[in-house]
């Protein structure tokens, strides 16, 4: 349903896509996973065709996005990071206008108009106006005008930024129930949770690549069930990492001279160990982390750094 293959997208010198490439299928949900600036905002603007790519190619529902413009776009539904509402106007006929723009009409708009206030939980807010909607109502009502026209593909950009727990439950219900119906859905987020709990395959982002990608299963794996310590404290880079790195099963993922990240097998019976390795080569331990293998402890491996958004 999406093929992209090595994409691109430069601005001058600036690559904010640098050569992606994936594939996702009918009734699954693919995520996007990285922090706010990875590409992945980007990465969905070439899919919907909002942007074009500078170079590579992108297919959804076997059109291309380029060449095949107007049928890809028919495929796709988009419910962007920005809201993208009038506020001025009532629930309802926001619906309604953007059901009309993907060209539904008549019985049938009104019909679906109906069905998407209610899967949304805004039946009752039907005839209010936007404005006057909470921020977790108007993230519903966001997502109910990119399904209206019942698309193939939806992509979906950060779609619970900001929103109260009640409305994040529903939104999430919303995406299970999309993949459910057959639809094919491109989930983004820098929300570990959100990626763990709903979609099928992953791909790990930053910088504009994509780092790792597969089940939840097979990015774990890439760990090779080692555990991540972070220690904090004084050290000196070079000395510090020929020490721990000389014990068994241990590796140095990134060091500076105030902070080191280190993944090892075990990592709680080599806690001695490696602080004994630490004040062997002068150092000093303040404060000592230690997280047991998961996504999270795969994108510090990956990129050096935890995810923030």
């Amino acid at each position: 349903m999406i093929e992209v293959e090595e994409v691109r997208k430069r601005y001058g010198e600036f690559a904010a896509v640098d050569g992606v490439s994936f594939a996702a299928g009918e009734g699954t949900v693919f995520g996007l996973l990285g922090p706010n600036g990875a590409g992945k905002s980007t990465t969905i603007g070439c899919i919907s065709g909002l942007l074009a790519p500078s170079s590579g190619r992108v297919r959804v529902c076997g059109h291309d996005v380029v060449r095949e413009a107007r049928r890809a776009r028919a495929c796709i539904g988009v419910v962007p990071q920005e809201l993208a509402l009038y506020e001025d106007l009532n629930a309802a006929d926001n619906v309604r206008y953007w059901g009309a723009a993907y060209g539904m009409r008549g019985r049938e708009l009104e019909r679906r108009v109906g069905e998407v206030l209610e899967l949304t939980g805004l039946a009752d807010r039907s005839r209010q106006a936007v404005k006057k909607l909470s921020g977790g109502m108007k993230r519903r009502l966001n997502f109910g005008c990119g399904i209206v026209h019942r698309p193939r593909v939806l992509l979906l950009d950060e779609p619970t930024v900001g929103v109260d727990p009640q409305s994040r439950v529903r939104l999430l219900d919303m995406v299970r129930e999309q993949a459910e119906s057959g639809t094919c859905v491109l989930y983004t987020t820098h929300y570990m949770e959100e990626a763990q709990e709903l979609c099928d395959r992953l791909a790990i982002m930053d910088h504009g690549r994509i780092l790792a990608a597969g089940t939840l299963e097979e990015l774990r794996a890439l760990l090779g069930e080692r555990d991540l310590v972070r220690v904090t404290g004084e050290f000196e880079p070079e000395r510090i990492r020929h020490g721990i790195e000389a014990l068994d099963d241990t590796e140095v993922v990134n060091i500076d001279s105030g902070a080191m990240l280190i993944a090892a097998g075990a990592a709680s019976r080599r806690l001695p160990a490696i602080f004994a390795a630490v004040t062997e080569a002068g150092g000093r331990v303040d404060e000592t982390t230690l997280n047991r293998p998961n996504l999270e402890s795969l994108f510090i491996k990956l990129t050096g750094r935890e995810l923030r958004g």
